[in-house]
């Protein structure tokens, strides 16, 4: 058979040794090798069509080795009640039973719940149900002389046990796994030949120099055998999404700006028109400091005319939030936009924080469709060429809208992103005078997460091995 001059010389040792249902733990045994290495030859022999590998979990029970006491010295309610035969003061019983407060407790607690014991001239007694317990001498209490047991091997009754002890700590549960061997016609009829003829693996220095490769029987390669998956280093698949959407912006002409991902309540809120009662400034939207608690404003002249602008309109033509601005409360320091943070119910679909690709583009000709156009063109590139607008509210932009693209694999619309012009509040008090700046703020981690056909927003940064080595490369 051409396949025995294939054979590894591992594979070669453990088929002597083959046999149906016969489990990796006892193979490695027999066969006298680490575990690694035979099961390194099962895999390739059942690569080869010889074996099949079965894998078996098994639910082993053991005594919870903080309890190791009770399987010496018997359960603590017995001991409770034994020592009450001899006193019937508690806490001479107690003593008597060599209980801790905790073993103490339990036990009072059950035998008065099983009606063990009663209170009867302020002493305890034993009941008739108690003097049961004692004639039938605690029959769980036999579980522990078995164990450790597989839970398959438990009776209906020790199940019952089981569960009782199990919620009371005194036994834990671990599982056992282990591979059983199922030999194929072909891995029944190897398993007859013999394997003991020697094959030689590789073309050393020492077998070229002495030319003894020519006296030498040599193993063939199998090129159709599965090897091991080589796992190149990558950037987190969340960082190349963002590096993507990085990429675009530039490419269109935009320059990249950074910032801080502290900042105060001034240039977060203040400076964008957004009232100080507005609820988005509330806590349960938005992620306050406490240390430091407040940060420092801005020139006088900026924070005069942002506060005029907010109590009546500054000379915007507008009429403000007409109330009376307090620069304290524009002091708090908060996690700024950009990088967003919320205070989100965490779900599959909501996460407390998110990533946002802001824009401005200032420029006396810019208009409403120069704002559609760049926002077109980011989605196209991004993978999604089907985008719709409607219209919106934001208390920094008018016009507003707000954006949904659609997902060709879902067959859905999905809202991403706000977006608009600044409004003359927001602008003149900045730049001392009323041009069109077109703002937005698109978010791409529902995007990433499509891409990546996730399920739940949360897999995005669970940093799971087995998901990051799994994730495709980011292409569009």
């Amino acid at each position: 058979m051409d396949i025995i001059e294939t054979l590894h010389p591992l594979e070669r040792k453990v088929i002597p040794f083959l046999k149906d249902n016969i489990s990796l733990t006892e193979l490695c045994k027999k066969v006298k090798l680490k575990e690694v290495e035979v099961m390194r030859a099962l895999q390739w022999l059942e690569n080869k069509k010889i074996l099949k590998i079965r894998k078996d979990v098994q639910e082993i029970i053991t005594v919870n080795p903080e309890y190791s006491k009770t399987t010496e010295k018997g359960l603590p309610e017995k001991r409770l009640l034994l020592a009450l035969k001899k006193s019937s003061n508690l806490q001479d019983a107690r003593k008597i039973a060599e209980l801790d407060n905790n073993e103490f407790n339990i036990s009072l607690g059950l035998l008065k719940r099983k009606k063990a014991i009663k209170l009867e001239n302020k002493k305890i007694m034993i009941t008739a149900e108690g003097k049961k317990l004692l004639k039938e001498n605690f029959p769980q209490e036999q579980l522990f002389k078995k164990l450790p047991l597989k839970y398959s091997e438990l009776s209906e009754q020790e199940k019952k046990h089981y569960q009782d002890f199990k919620n009371r700590n005194i036994i834990v549960t671990t599982l056992k796994k282990d591979r059983y061997v199922l030999l194929t016609n072909l891995g029944k009829e190897l398993s007859k030949k013999d394997l003991t003829g020697e094959l030689t693996d590789a073309i050393t220095k020492e077998v070229i120099k002495s030319r003894s490769w020519k006296k030498k029987k040599f193993r063939r390669y199998d090129v159709k055998t599965q090897v091991s998956k080589i796992y190149h280093g990558k950037r987190h698949f969340v960082n190349q999404t963002n590096d993507y959407a990085r990429r675009i912006w530039i490419e269109l002409g935009f320059k990249e700006m950074t910032g801080p991902l502290l900042n105060t309540s001034f240039w977060n809120f203040d400076a964008l028109f957004t009232a100080q009662d507005h609820p988005v400034r509330e806590l349960q939207d938005t992620f306050y400091i406490k240390n430091p608690k407040k940060g420092k404003l801005p020139n006088k002249q900026l924070v005069e005319r942002v506060k005029k602008t907010h109590e009546n309109g500054w000379n915007t033509k507008s009429t403000g939030w007409k109330y009376s601005w307090d620069k304290e409360e524009a002091k708090k320091n908060v996690l700024r936009v950009g990088k967003c943070f919320r205070n989100e119910t965490l779900d599959w679909s909501h996460l407390f924080e998110f990533n946002q690709t802001e824009g401005i583009v200032i420029d006396p000709d810019a208009n409403l469709k120069h704002l559609l156009g760049y926002l077109k063109e980011f989605f196209r590139k991004m993978g999604y060429p089907k985008i719709r607008f409607r219209p919106a509210y934001f208390p920094y932009t008018e016009p507003s809208i707000e954006g949904e693209v659609y997902d060709p694999t879902r067959k859905k619309w999905i809202e991403l992103f706000g977006a608009g012009i600044f409004r003359p509040e927001v602008v003149k008090p900045l730049l001392g005078e009323d041009i069109p700046v077109l703002a937005w703020g698109p978010g791409f981690d529902r995007i990433t997460m499509l891409y990546h056909n996730l399920k739940d927003l949360r897999d995005l940064y669970k940093n799971d091995l087995k998901q990051l080595r799994g994730m495709k490369a980011w292409l569009k």
